[in-house]
């Protein structure tokens, strides 16, 4: 039996009580504080948005600040409280919560609701994460594009209350998953920065070598340098079979949209499309080992790159690199492309400033011996494994840490309700 298990056999035999957070906590609406009044320095706020993007279970400082004037008629944040936002875009954001555990009052604004209570912070805040919280939150939830929890149906959410003694055993074991977690995502951050410089390293290329005088004592190669036009077999983009044409969706053929291009390998597609809606659209067949360019799309879709590892048609909006693997490694192609995404995005046109073909075909591309080609790609491709695989590499440990984490949560977190 675990400590916790101990600690309620001895202070609660008859169940946890459950009681209302109105009944437990006063709960202060804020009010005002656009990020117009935000300044360098000054009394330390937390603005509704930053908690669903920013802040965690708990915080000790704030990123954001407001004039001492400004704080006056806000709502005051003391250590210990708790800050939980009313308003979201989802119902997953709204009612997430951050404990306020440093020392100097702050102060918060609109959509928020600041909860003042003598239980445990960290235990309510991690209690505000649990699927049993998100149940009760949905049915209090209102609104269709902007989703509303008010503070007053906010109190209506029923909370386990066990004894100060056992939520602070089950925040010691929580803070464990969440350190570690935080010790992983800070790993593979370092790992991303330190990706980078041999990204950038390795990618830059030089017109002279030993002795050009620049004093580093570097030795850099002669390259040659072409378009992608002219490393490649063949330059297409696809297109897309008639919506209102039911017989040309749902096939075998796979069918790739600009928003699946992010920077991966493809294995699959979420559409297909069937042999009529091929015979009767643009869209046409694309080798596996292809580099492919997102030469349109909202956000920042434009300009990514992907390699597909299976024969897939796309749309209109993809730009379809094979390349010539006696110029060429394909791999060395697209790590150039990620390496160039600022710059390539840069030359579009258009109120959208999307790419097009003719854009893509003529952008510049070092082109080093095959063998060194294939070095950078292999030295590139095991970086980009380790930074940002879902399968292996350190995404692939946070996760695993993350569904470990939200287990352990919410086992410890769900209790037998006292009669």
């Amino acid at each position: 039996m675990s400590r916790i298990d101990s600690l309620i056999a001895e202070l609660c035999p008859g169940g946890i009580e459950f009681k209302a957070l109105g009944d437990i906590a006063e709960l202060v609406r804020g009010n005002g504080m656009p990020k117009s009044d935000f300044t360098e320095s000054g009394i330390g706020c937390i603005h509704y948005g930053q908690i669903y993007t920013h802040y965690g279970v708990w915080a000790t400082e704030t990123i954001s600040f407001v004039a001492p004037g400004t704080a006056v008629p806000l709502a005051k944040v003391n250590t210990g409280d708790l800050i939980i936002t009313n308003t979201s875009e989802n119902v997953e954001d709204v009612c997430k919560a951050v404990a306020w555990l440093g020392e100097p009052q702050i102060v918060t604004g609109g959509h928020a609701t600041v909860i003042k209570h003598e239980q445990d912070p960290k235990y309510l805040s991690y209690y505000f994460r649990t699927p049993d919280f998100f149940a009760q939150k949905k049915k209090q939830a209102t609104g269709t594009k902007v989703i509303d929890v008010s503070a007053k149906s906010l109190a209506k959410i029923r909370v386990p209350v066990p004894p100060l003694e056992i939520q602070r055993e089950i925040v010691k074991v929580l803070d464990t998953f969440t350190e570690l977690e935080a010790e992983l995502e800070a790993e593979l951050e370092a790992r991303r920065r330190q990706y980078k410089y041999y990204r950038d390293a390795l990618l830059t290329f030089a017109e002279r070598t030993d002795g050009d005088g620049d004093g580093d004592g570097a030795s850099k190669q002669i390259v040659r340098w072409s378009t992608l036009n002219d490393i490649c077999l063949n330059v297409s983009s696809g297109g897309t079979p008639l919506s209102r044409r039911a017989d040309f969706y749902g096939g075998d053929i796979p069918w790739l949209r600009t928003q699946e291009v992010d920077y991966t390998d493809i294995h699959s597609t979420s559409v297909t499309i069937t042999e009529a809606g091929l015979k009767n659209s643009a869209a046409k067949w694309v080798p596996a080992n292809s580099v492919i360019v997102a030469i349109s799309g909202a956000g920042v879709t434009r300009g990514r790159v992907a390699v597909n590892k299976i024969l897939l048609t796309t749309n209109q909006h993809c730009c379809n690199l094979e390349i010539d693997s006696s110029q060429a490694h394909y791999r060395f192609v697209y790590h150039w492309l990620v390496n160039q995404y600022d710059d390539l995005r840069s030359r579009g046109h258009g109120n959208r400033s999307d790419l097009n073909i003719g854009i893509v075909k003529g952008y510049p591309i070092p082109v080093p011996p095959l063998e060194e080609q294939a070095r950078i790609a292999n030295v590139l491709d095991k970086f980009d494994a380790l930074v940002n695989d879902l399968s292996s590499g350190l995404p692939a440990e946070i996760k695993a840490r993350r569904q470990q984490y939200e287990h352990y949560r919410d086992r410890l977190l769900t209790f037998r309700e006292a009669a």
